[in-house]
């Protein structure tokens, strides 16, 4: 059984190999496109940073962010500062988030609290939140660390947090399931499959990750056809 502490733990070693993999860029680099499109690296490091912050805002109650137009506009100001200043950023308010993770009691983490477009969980869930965030997004700065570095542990959780995202999801029509090399499998998706069963994508763990996530086309994973759009994260 995994803790929110644990996951808060998670988060701190995850955030210290970013920042040390950040250190290792070149200033002009951080201007140069990242792997999502239309962001740039100092793009995502500013998000990461506004993402922490926002964070601290739902564990003490307050709104997410002020407002989709807010996030969005404060992405896009502060991806004009140069690579220091946005590593800086990253660094203080991963402090700042890791404090507040640090303040909370087991009560606390009990409480039912409200993230982006009026979605509700525990508080309990925000340190793993927060893991995927530092996770993915340090692979889609283009550095040097790629989906295969991502922690076992990881993998397998975000595989099944995925998973039971797009389950029954209004633009997800089909059902599929999603078959590892290990022999495990979890079905998202439409409930009821057709009479030719479920739409079945096979692969590793990573491979099936990067699928879902969006940070691959399917590369890795093998179907008996294309394999079904997926939303948007």
């Amino acid at each position: 059984m995994t803790t929110p502490a644990h996951d808060a733990e998670l988060v701190r070693t995850a955030t210290g190999h970013l920042l040390s993999d950040t250190v290792k860029l070149e200033a002009p680099e951080a201007a140069e496109p990242s792997q999502l499109p239309g962001w740039t690296r100092a793009h995502v490091l500013t998000h990461l940073a506004r993402n922490a912050d926002a964070l601290v805002n739902v564990l003490a109650g307050e709104p997410m962010y002020a407002s989709a137009e807010a996030r969005d506009s404060d992405i896009e100001k502060g991806a004009d500062r140069p690579l220091d200043a946005l590593v800086e950023d990253v660094r203080a308010s991963a402090s700042r988030l890791e404090s507040a993770f640090a303040a909370l009691g087991d009560d606390d983490w009990n409480r039912t609290v409200t993230l982006r477009n009026g979605v509700t969980d525990l508080a309990s869930s925000v340190p793993f939140r927060r893991w995927i965030e530092v996770e993915l997004h340090h692979v889609d700065l283009g550095i040097g660390y790629t989906l295969e570095d991502l922690p076992g542990t990881f993998v397998d959780r975000e595989l099944t947090n995925m998973a039971r995202r797009f389950a029954e999801h209004p633009e997800v029509p089909v059902a599929i399931e999603l078959r590892a090399e290990d022999g495990r499998s979890w079905r998202t998706g439409a409930a009821e499959a057709g009479p030719e069963g479920p739409f079945v994508v096979a692969g590793s763990p990573v491979a099936l990750v990067g699928w879902l996530t969006g940070r691959t086309n399917g590369s890795g994973l093998s179907a008996r056809g294309p394999l079904p759009a997926l939303p948007a994260l």
